[in-house]
């Protein structure tokens, strides 16, 4: 498995795992599988975004296939600046369970201790997630608050937990 920093050239895969993640995991999401598609052209906003020195979104690849990813995305408020947000994970869910989601979540708390600004990693996760939770806990986030019924979807509400890592610097 190889993990690195996506490219323009994979924002075509991306867009594939994207709508696959929306698909099977659902309530993960904050976005809908509806709401994706009806992007004008995600393809092009996603090839602009791996260029973007603020948001840096990662891939895990067996061979060529792009298998698992997450996102890092730094504040650029003055005053927040020392802050940036874990979004988007996802892992194939033919691929679990074999360390693609720590491998991902390393790899991004990694460049962040070695961006300067960068003190305060913040995620957000569904309530009822209890793996991601388990994963994000061994690495070093832990839960500050609960929002009981953040998300309402077809009439039934959904909890996060918002968790933070303090890098050590």
């Amino acid at each position: 498995m190889n993990i690195r920093k996506l490219i323009p050239e994979d924002a075509e895969g991306y867009w594939k795992l994207r709508l696959k993640a929306l698909t099977t995991d659902p309530d993960a999401f904050l976005v809908t599988y509806h709401e994706a598609i009806s992007k004008e052209n995600p393809i092009e906003e996603y090839k602009k975004s791996f260029q973007s020195e603020y948001i840096l979104t990662f891939g895990a690849f067996e061979k060529a296939q792009l298998v698992g990813v997450v996102t890092l995305v730094r504040e650029t408020r003055q005053k927040i600046r020392h802050r940036a947000n874990v979004v988007a994970m996802y892992v194939d869910d033919e691929k679990r369970g074999k360390g693609i989601a720590k491998s991902l979540l390393t790899e991004a708390i990694k460049v962040a201790e070695n961006i300067s600004e960068i003190e305060q990693l913040y995620l957000t996760v569904d309530a009822e997630n209890t793996p991601a939770k388990q994963l994000y806990e061994k690495v070093g986030f832990q839960t500050f608050a609960v929002d009981k019924k953040a998300m309402k979807y077809n009439g039934q509400y959904r909890g996060e937990e918002h968790m933070v890592l303090f890098l050590e610097k």
